[in-house]
């Protein structure tokens, strides 16, 4: 390891514990589902740490793919992904992220996700975020944002969640993608349990709800870790929300499709909250990608959201997949 390498390990390092349910103060139920949440928090640190000790994005993607269990992969590229982004603005790396971009396609989605938590970390870009998403894919970009709105939920629990304040200068749509990822946040904020999130949720003034709920429908759908009977009873205490619940579990499983690492979990709340199987949520969503185009004030990426709302919403009524 360089020496840049050395030094950037030893300022940018982050303590496994500041990711436990523990140490954040979260609600713990279920243990298993404790020990899962937590897990995920430790595979995300460990990508971020992989990223500042690697020479370079190729072998940075060779480690992580090599190391990382294929169900938890994606979140370690999502930490990869706030480091590179920390170093990239930092001046301490090239163009790393960038680069790992390139390289790990597969996890475009959560990629993004991770540069958004790096944002949250500095304050040059969250005073401009329009022109960080200018640099970023015109659709996807958006989910920096909603990586930021997780940041936030997730380290600053008490002023996101609980005294509800959104920070200054997310402004316009950017203040729904935050909305999402807060959404996210709340599945580990709350154990993943459907009753305390609700709660949570019905804090929020009404306005501010659809998205958080999609956020958790993401959560339920790429972080799972709960029973059948768990997300049945999150689908009914998400009502009249059920639609953005079920939006946010399709991108789950479009996200989860492209990385190849669909598994049970993903499957089950497809066909709880999309009455779809996991391929068929993940369709809904991939079909819709070409015909997101900006509409006035409405970005591409609300587009594709609502068109993906659309279609899945078709098949909420009909029996449910057996398949």
């Amino acid at each position: 390891m360089s020496v840049l390498k050395v030094l950037c390990r030893r300022v940018l390092a982050v303590s496994v514990d500041e990711t436990t349910a523990a140490r954040r103060g979260f609600h713990s139920g279920n243990p298993a589902t404790v020990v899962h949440l937590n897990r995920i928090g430790a595979e995300f640190l460990a990508g971020y740490h992989a990223a500042l000790e690697e020479r370079s994005a190729a072998d940075l993607a060779a480690r992580l793919d090599a190391t990382i269990d294929n169900e938890y992969r994606g979140f370690a590229f999502e930490g990869a992904g706030m480091a590179l982004t920390l170093t990239d603005h930092l001046h301490l790396t090239g163009n790393g992220f960038a680069d790992l971009l390139r390289l790990g396609g597969a996890h475009w989605y959560t990629l993004h996700v991770g540069a958004g938590w790096a944002w949250a970390r500095l304050p040059w870009i969250r005073r401009r975020l329009v022109q960080a998403l200018g640099r970023l894919d015109p659709m996807i970009g958006w989910l920096a944002v909603d990586g930021y709105g997780f940041h936030e939920g997730y380290f600053h629990t008490g002023r996101t969640v609980w005294e509800r304040v959104t920070p200054r200068g997310v402004g316009g749509y950017a203040r729904r993608a935050f909305d999402q990822g807060v959404g996210r946040s709340l599945w580990f904020v709350g154990g993943a349990d459907p009753e305390v999130i609700a709660r949570s949720i019905a804090r929020f003034a009404l306005g501010r709800q659809a998205d958080l709920w999609s956020g958790v429908g993401l959560a339920c759908g790429y972080a799972g870790g709960v029973s059948e009977t768990s997300i049945r009873l999150l689908r009914r205490l998400a009502l009249p929300h059920g639609g953005s619940l079920s939006l946010g579990c399709a991108f789950a499983c479009e996200a989860r499709r492209r990385a190849g690492s669909a598994s049970g979990a993903t499957e089950l709340a497809a066909r709880v909250l999309c009455n779809l199987s996991a391929e068929q949520a993940a369709a809904a969503a991939r079909d819709e990608t070409g015909a997101a185009v900006a509409d006035g004030s409405v970005p591409a990426y609300e587009v594709w959201r609502r068109r993906t709302q659309a279609r899945v919403a078709g098949w909420l009524e009909s029996p449910e997949v057996t398949a």
